[in-house]
């Protein structure tokens, strides 16, 4: 990550400088706000560390608790999720912190002596290749606190208002207004009214507010679905047991029923996912008296011939699968006679069970959909239409949610019997990888996503699906590292120029024009960059050589790739790069090396286009169907 760029200061240079307008702000909590978020968990804290990047907005987060969470309900960490941490600056610790999930086992009826289970199955945990960064189990609390480190260091200094429950929120029919939302605050100590009130007015508001949302009721959504009549308790416990894989992911078929073992951070920790028999324990169900040594007893029925012994309780829970779903996540009319000014994401617009360990995940994928959209139409580089994009985006990825989390969910509580084949799950389990991975997300056609006319210039890297990083070598300083890990959660776009197969200072070269080109007065970069913004604020151009990084210098590069920044006008080295020797980008990612071809990939790391590098015309008019002219 660069810093120094406005001169050298001592101490933690990731502490951003605090924004001027903090002074004029104050602690207290405002009458008007750009943003209000309701809710500070998952979601609400992504949306809120993403518009912590844009500092002159003001955004206010509210929630209902006294304070921050202390022991969370989720715990995995998908690599694709992975990946948007990294772009916060916050993988390295979310990685050394948390358990790295890499082989999942399972376990099935003994044929010998069904009263007994053995291990049916042992593979890979990620397929290989399919991302740089691992699975990872770290607790949500710890995960919603990385998050408020991150929003302290930057120039918003942003802080939640805890003790605030959102009782109503109103939109104005009059949108024109600047303020047109209305939230009403009570005030509560341990969840109880103070009798205290206050009211915010503000541009937007994202209820990110759980399953039993008041911002989803008050913009006339609601979650629709069923329960499946399954329960299922959850421990996170410290204990001895003989059970051999205890430190390794374990999904238990039983004659008894079903377990998911989910070792945790730390050595001794471990999360038990518990079948509750709708016979066996329908005394506990029914009178809702379930205690956690009543879990351990279900947990040593099922494990038979292996025991547990709990020794310590960190947490625990029951709760009943139910698949539920909003069809917008916004409050446009059917009729969508005007643009959202309210939105909803997370549990408050999509339910589902726990053990596929894609509730946090997906919830965080929301916030960062939104949050970088609503940053910069808030900036005014984006334009306001760009907000429709994300009910229409995100909806559909939640019914895909959905949609497997029902079939896992059956699948995985299915009784074995003499019949059934114990690698199905197994398989199964296997080919939705890529789906519990985060990486199998892929958005349609629309103003932000253009339609795959040159896929074939980039197979690789798909429209429409997440950036796919690759190893390359910094061309400056020769430092091995990810492509995409130069990108930083800025609400900036990227353009990735990946050169033909011609030196860069030949004449003939395609890289060159395109370099050309991006700083004459006719490219994106002048037309969609305010004045007095550095170049690389809006659009960002880096570009990845073919030749390697000891046969070609600095010198070599167009001055697109050597931008001037800051106050004293400072070169930024860090935009070209050349393949890794080991693992070449080209290969790795089936780019046309005789055309060369660019990559234009949205602020929250989705591939929205592929294009010829002599596309000028359709790069800027591609453009304009997004950003707002400077």
């Amino acid at each position: 990550m660069q810093f120094y760029l406005d001169g050298y200061e001592p101490g933690d240079p990731f502490v951003k400088h605090p924004h001027p307008s903090l002074a004029e702000r104050g602690a207290e909590l405002p009458d008007t706000a750009d943003v209000v978020i309701i809710g500070c968990g998952p979601a609400g804290l992504v949306l809120a560390a993403q518009l912590a990047e844009f500092p002159e907005i003001r955004t206010v987060i509210v929630d209902r608790r006294d304070g921050p969470l202390e022991v969370g309900q989720a715990d995995g960490v998908a690599c694709r999720t992975v990946e948007m941490f990294e772009a916060f600056g916050l993988a390295d610790q979310l990685v050394h912190e948390g358990y790295q999930v890499n082989e999942v086992t399972f376990w099935r009826p003994d044929p010998q002596d069904t009263s007994s289970i053995v291990r049916t199955g042992r593979i890979d945990d990620v397929e290989e290749g399919l991302s740089e960064m691992p699975h990872m189990i770290v607790n949500q609390a710890r995960m919603l606190a990385y998050l408020r480190d991150h929003m302290r260091r930057s120039a918003t200094r942003a802080e939640p208002f805890y003790g605030l429950h959102a009782t109503d929120v109103r939109v104005d029919p009059d949108t024109s207004a600047e303020h047109p939302v209305e939230v009403t605050l009570q005030h509560v100590e341990g969840f109880e009214p103070t009798g205290k009130t206050s009211t915010i007015r503000a541009r937007y508001v994202v209820g990110c507010d759980g399953s039993r949302s008041g911002t989803r009721e008050a913009i006339g959504r609601r979650l629709e679905g069923d329960a499946t009549n399954q329960s299922w308790g959850v421990l996170d416990v410290l204990a001895v047991t003989d059970f051999p894989d205890i430190r390794l992911k374990s999904a238990i078929h039983s004659e008894q029923g079903s377990i998911l073992i989910i070792p945790r951070e730390g050595g001794y920790l471990v999360r038990l996912y518990i079948e509750l028999d709708n016979d066996r324990d329908a005394e506990m169900l029914r009178n809702r008296t379930a205690t956690p040594e009543k879990l351990a007893a279900v947990a040593n029925r099922i494990l038979h011939p292996y025991s547990i012994d709990v020794k310590h309780v960190g947490w625990w829970a029951v709760y009943e699968i139910g698949q539920r779903l909003c069809d917008r996540f916004d409050d446009v009319p059917d009729d969508e006679s005007r643009l959202p000014r309210a939105f909803i994401a997370g549990d408050a617009c999509h339910t589902h069970s726990a053990k596929a360990g894609q509730g946090m995940n997906v919830s965080m994928a929301d916030a960062w959909n939104l949050g970088w959209k609503l940053g910069t139409v808030l900036r005014g580089t984006s334009r306001p239409e760009v907000l429709r994009t994300y009910s229409a985006e995100r909806q559909k990825v939640a019914q895909q949610l959905i949609d497997f989390d029902r079939e896992f969910a059956a699948m995985f509580s299915a009784r074995p019997d003499g019949d059934a084949d114990p690698e199905r799950f197994q398989h199964y389990f296997r080919e939705q990888g890529r789906f519990t991975a985060g990486v199998s997300v892929r958005y349609e056609p629309s103003a932000l996503t253009a339609r795959p006319v040159h896929q074939h210039l980039a197979e690789g890297f798909p429209i429409g699906m997440r950036f796919h990083s690759a190893p390359v070598v910094r061309l400056a300083d020769a430092k091995p590292m990810h492509l995409g890990h130069a990108a930083r959660a800025d609400g900036a776009w990227r353009l990735y120029a990946f050169a033909d197969s011609a030196h860069p200072t030949e004449p003939g070269s395609r890289l060159r024009a395109l370099a050309d080109f991006l700083v004459s007065p006719e490219s994106p970069i002048a037309r969609f960059t305010p004045s007095g913004a550095d170049p690389d604020s809006v659009i960002d151009v880096r570009s990845v050589l073919q030749q390697g990084h000891r046969a070609v210098s600095v010198d070599d590069l167009p001055p697109v790739l050597l931008p001037r920044k800051g106050k004293f006008g400072l070169v930024d080295y860090e935009k070209a790069f050349c393949p890794d020797p080991n693992a070449d980008i080209f290969d790795l990612r089936g780019l046309d090396r005789e055309q060369g071809c660019l990559v234009v990939v949205r602020p929250d790391q989705y591939v929205a286009n592929v294009l010829p590098l002599d596309a000028h015309d359709e790069l800027v008019e591609f453009f304009r169907g997004v950003l707002v002219e400077a």
